[in-house]
């Protein structure tokens, strides 16, 4: 499908790709949304929060929304993207991946950008429910390309999945990588690196013989903590090893449903392998729009209603 033209053009100060993304992580605030929780218990003996908002009225459509690195349902871009799903008729339901609801999951493993699993372990619980038709995904970073992956990966999709979303979607996680290691992005890669050491440790807590203080001491960058945990935990050979297998850019031509893919040129998270122009231009069921701006799941826009929030609904009201 031809690549998609964007109109977004915000003002000035969020022409920056850097006060975009810290704008939206950091100072934008959603009030009026009341989130519910429920526990999905996995097949493997672990967990996963699932935090559920309603429309006004009963609706047989559903969207489920998928966080990213080290995000949680509570995040802005989450309870903003539900907010503005319930006030246009659609129920929404935001996943916290494995240790992301506040409290340590109980296997060694946890999450990463490819547990295609778990997303498909959320969509059968979905189903069960037998109340929604039409459910469609949205995924942010991490969780847009999880979204992709699922997708691409040849499994038979339910009839109800009728389209998807995904926002900033890192799609080659390698290069990805070396643009967070990049020392523009060192505030950001810092960040994340203290918050997933500090999962770890309570990891360390309930599974002592499996991860010791030494291995978490050559934790320097983000790439280490993959060679040292995500990859060994989640059956890679090792963090190159899982950047390849997880990536959605390979599973983006076969993608038959509906999706639209929304990526910033001035995302300073995206390398250029993340820009999927040549999928979408070979898959007729993939849109890619490039805005000029936006940031990382920034893409501010007025009344606190971000440009990919209204992008969002008016996808899902074309399908």
């Amino acid at each position: 499908m031809p690549i998609i033209p964007s109109l977004y053009n915000p003002p000035f100060l969020f022409k920056s790709g850097h006060f975009s993304t810290i704008y939206s992580g950091m100072i934008r605030k959603v009030i009026g949304l009341t989130q519910e929780r429920e526990r999905l218990e996995l097949g493997d003996g672990d967990f996963m929060d699932l935090d559920w908002s309603y429309a006004d009225t009963p609706t047989s459509e559903l969207v489920i929304l998928l966080h990213g690195l080290e995000g949680n349902a509570q995040r802005p871009y989450i309870t903003g993207s539900a907010k503005q799903l319930n006030v246009n008729g659609i129920d929404a339901c935001a996943v916290n991946y494995r240790g992301c609801s506040g409290e340590t999951n109980r296997l060694f493993r946890s999450y990463h950008s490819g547990a295609t699993e778990d997303l498909e372990a959320v969509i059968n619980h979905i189903l069960k429910l037998n109340k929604y038709t039409r459910i469609y995904l949205k995924g942010f970073s991490l969780g847009g390309n999880m979204t992709l992956k699922y997708l691409g990966e040849g499994r038979l999709l339910p009839k109800e999945i009728k389209g998807a979303i995904a926002i900033s979607a890192p799609v080659n996680l390698h290069s990805s990588l070396i643009e967070l290691l990049k020392p523009k992005n060192i505030m950001y890669a810092q960040r994340f690196k203290k918050h997933l050491i500090e999962k770890l440790r309570a990891k360390q807590l309930l599974f002592p013989t499996m991860i010791s203080d030494t291995d978490i001491a050559k934790i320097n960058t983000l790439k280490d903590f993959d060679d040292i945990y995500t990859s060994k935990a989640h059956g890679f050979k090792n963090a190159i090893d899982y950047y390849q297998k997880s990536s959605s850019l390979q599973y983006i031509p076969a993608i038959k449903t509906p999706t639209l893919i929304i990526n910033a040129k001035n995302d300073s998270f995206l390398g250029e392998q993340c820009y999927p122009s040549r999928e979408a231009e070979l898959n007729k069921s993939v849109q890619f729009e490039q805005p000029l701006y936006g940031g990382h799941v920034g893409f501010y826009d007025q009344k606190n209603i971000t440009y990919t929030e209204k992008r969002a609904l008016k996808f899902i009201e074309e399908l």
